[in-house]
């Protein structure tokens, strides 16, 4: 099973196209949506609905995967799952790069704040990172000087920031889901 989180653009075709993609994978691929306006709430239904898909299916080794905003949410919301997560060009710092795009940026300090202390310490290894070098809206060195010490980070020289194809990334997800 591979549970896919969308970026804040949680309307786009993209996100389809990325979980037809996923079932050269897994053939199980669903989707977890989220409102991206409301950090706390986000956070609280996350929680909820990957338990309860994780509950609701027999694999081994489910796998979270999401895209911008999704990916900030995969590596926490996979931690505190046990499970395994995959982040694509993943936004570590909404609550300063997403001030007027949502409501309240400030509760991700909140939520960083209440998280597990030295949370990528305990997660070392849990986590597989793609990076887009022609990344539009991050700063991608940045992102991999954050996680290098924890996470494997592979490059990506094609996709932006929205990563439209994954096919390039499926062999490397699939030999980290197994």
């Amino acid at each position: 099973m591979i549970l896919y989180l969308h970026g804040f653009d949680a309307t786009s075709p993209g996100n389809h196209d990325k979980m037809r993609q996923l079932q050269f994978i897994d053939d199980d691929v669903r989707l977890v949506s989220y409102s991206t306006q409301h950090p706390k709430n986000d956070m609280q239904h996350l929680l909820n609905e990957v338990s309860k898909q994780i509950a609701s299916s027999d694999d081994e080794s489910p796998l979270i995967i999401g895209v911008g905003l999704g990916g900030y949410w995969a590596e926490r919301i996979g931690f505190l799952n046990g499970i395994k997560s995959v982040l694509i060009n993943p936004n570590l710092k909404p609550q300063e790069n997403m001030v007027g795009s949502i409501d309240r940026p400030e509760e991700y300090s909140d939520i960083a704040n209440k998280c597990v202390k030295g949370f990528r310490d305990l997660n070392t290894g849990k986590s597989l990172c793609i990076l887009a070098r022609q990344d539009d809206v991050n700063d991608n060195t940045q992102v991999e000087s954050a996680l290098k010490d924890y996470y494997s980070i592979e490059w990506d020289e094609e996709q932006q920031h929205k990563f439209i194809s994954l096919a390039a990334q499926l062999n490397r997800i699939k030999e980290f889901k197994d």
